[in-house]
């Protein structure tokens, strides 16, 4: 039976790129007082350390290409800690609204009366000016175009093929297992020498990238052992002089 002085809310909270320190000072005083927090694989354990003693904190997450909570299972968590505890916190790596799902877990609550709050964090692409390269520079890219590479049926999205003609730079996130293709696909327009990086595990002291050419993005991969999870940036941005 419903406790009627329980009032379910849930929180969805952008942990951000990796370091703790990027946390929002919103997200932070939130996390104070959580009494159940779900978190992600990408989310820093550090940011458990704000919540309170008797906190329950559940591990949620989805290791890339492998073992993983489903989401089903996740949203069952949410409906019965939230009619349970109030309030729930659902910490997710990066923004949760940029390749996150987030908002899927705010409208499966909203459906089942639950109250709930958005609280963005810091995305992984805007991590990488700590490598020295802007997504915008003026005279030098017009935009920025962000894409996934692995789609529901894990294939690279055809946006890349209308990303290329634009003076835009290109972001690319779960990209990793498309190097192939997507050297491939900018070598076919004729625009394999366009400056590329890879940066993984971006903000956090271990974090690693290499810059190059997009069609030597395999090789490239391979000569700094880097994997997942990294974002791939194309465009003039990268070679810029520093």
């Amino acid at each position: 039976m419903t406790n009627p002085a329980i009032i379910p809310e849930l929180y969805v909270i952008g942990a951000g790129p990796g370091d703790p320190e990027l946390i929002t000072v919103k997200a932070y005083k939130v996390l104070q007082r959580a009494p159940v927090v779900l978190y992600d694989n990408l989310a820093n354990k550090q940011l458990l350390d704000l919540t309170p003693e008797d906190c329950d904190r559940i591990y949620v997450g989805k290791q890339p290409y492998g073992s993983y909570t489903p989401q089903e299972e996740i949203h069952e968590m949410i409906k019965h800690f939230a009619f349970t505890k109030g309030m729930v916190v659902r910490l997710k790596g990066g923004d949760p609204f940029i390749f996150g799902r987030g908002f899927e877990e705010i409208l499966y609550a909203r459906g089942q009366g639950i109250k709930t709050h958005f609280i963005p964090g810091i995305t992984s692409m805007q991590a990488a000016g700590f490598g020295d390269i802007p997504l915008t520079h003026r005279a030098i890219s017009e935009g920025i175009w962000v894409i996934t590479g692995t789609k529901k049926d894990g294939t690279l999205s055809a946006d890349l093929n209308l990303a290329m003609q634009s003076n835009s730079t290109v972001v690319i996130y779960m990209g990793m297992k498309q190097l192939d293709t997507i050297a491939a696909t900018y070598i076919k327009a004729g625009n394999g020498d366009m400056p590329a990086a890879i940066i993984q595990h971006a903000s956090l002291p271990h974090q690693k990238s290499v810059k190059g050419l997009v069609k030597d993005l395999p090789a490239l991969a391979e000569s700094k052992k880097l994997t997942f999870p990294s974002i791939i940036i194309i465009g003039p941005v990268v070679d810029l002089p520093v």
